[in-house]
């Protein structure tokens, strides 16, 4: 699903197409597997249907300079080893899980007040 142009991430999906479903060790498919997710991870940010919905709720614009920040921040964070982080900008807040490569969740300057962040373990300023 696409809102305003971005990917979103639905997590009723039940397979990742050129999945292989067959028994371990039947199908030979796993290197094939492992070599279409990692291409997957590097096409850029996904957002999460929770990510969009704060987005247009705070009145969060993403436009290409921004997603390339974003996707610069993730870069860096894979990089250090993160999992979880928090990406903090002057649009705001956006927490990523690094390993799928998803915004799970946004948050506007003004609603960074008095706030507290859990389960993220570590954090990029842009």
């Amino acid at each position: 699903m696409d809102v305003k142009g971005m990917r979103c991430y639905e997590s009723s999906q039940t397979a990742i197409p050129g999945q292989n479903t067959a028994a371990p060790g039947t199908g030979g498919k796993q290197a094939e597997f492992g070599k279409l997710l990692q291409e997957k991870a590097k096409v850029g940010l996904n957002f999460s249907k929770h990510a969009a919905k704060r987005m247009n709720e705070r009145g969060i614009a993403v436009d290409n300079q921004l997603m390339s920040n974003l996707e610069q921040a993730v870069e860096d964070a894979r990089k250090k080893g993160a999992r979880d982080v928090a990406i903090i900008g002057a649009q705001g807040i956006f927490i990523v899980n690094v390993p799928n490569n998803t915004v799970v969740t946004t948050m506007s300057q003004n609603d960074m007040r008095e706030r507290v962040f859990t389960n993220i373990d570590s954090a990029v300023l842009m």
